[in-house]
């Protein structure tokens, strides 16, 4: 596996997550990215936090969509990991101009927990966990 791109709804938290993590485990050996289907979203602070405490420094991440990534850089990966259903579809669709191997983690959305802040940050470090083990696994 040489390139890999993570894709989900607005690459403010999952993907971004998961971008952060390969890069930490696998540095330059694999080229990553990561987009989202839709623009709009800052970077999640909790995400951010979740990260830190285990030593990666997210706060520089800029979410940025498919769109404009495929301007910027172009869409030539191995592999493109989609987060979420809306991300997902998306991936298949870019397998009509893209030779592309796509897979579907389904991840959930740690912006829909409620609770107190720690409660808050449990599933940001439940969703960094997951795919820590994930991404060790998969790209090894």
């Amino acid at each position: 596996m040489q390139s890999v791109l993570f894709v989900c709804n607005f690459n403010a938290v999952r993907s971004a997550a998961a971008e952060a993590l390969a890069r930490h485990y696998f540095g330059r050996s694999v080229y990553v990215q990561s987009a989202g289907v839709r623009s709009g979203e800052p970077t999640d602070p909790f995400m951010v936090a979740a990260l830190d405490e285990i030593g990666i420094d997210a706060q520089k991440h800029r979410p940025r969509t498919l769109d404009e990534l495929e301007e910027g850089e172009g869409l030539n990966f191995d592999l493109i990991i989609s987060l979420s259903p809306e991300a997902h579809h998306a991936a298949l669709e870019l397998t009509r101009t893209v030779a592309a191997e796509v897979e579907y983690w389904p991840t959930p959305d740690p912006t829909a927990v409620q609770g107190s802040r720690e409660q808050r940050l449990d599933a940001y470090r439940d969703v960094r966990d997951g795919l820590a083990a994930r991404i060790r696994r998969r790209l090894k």
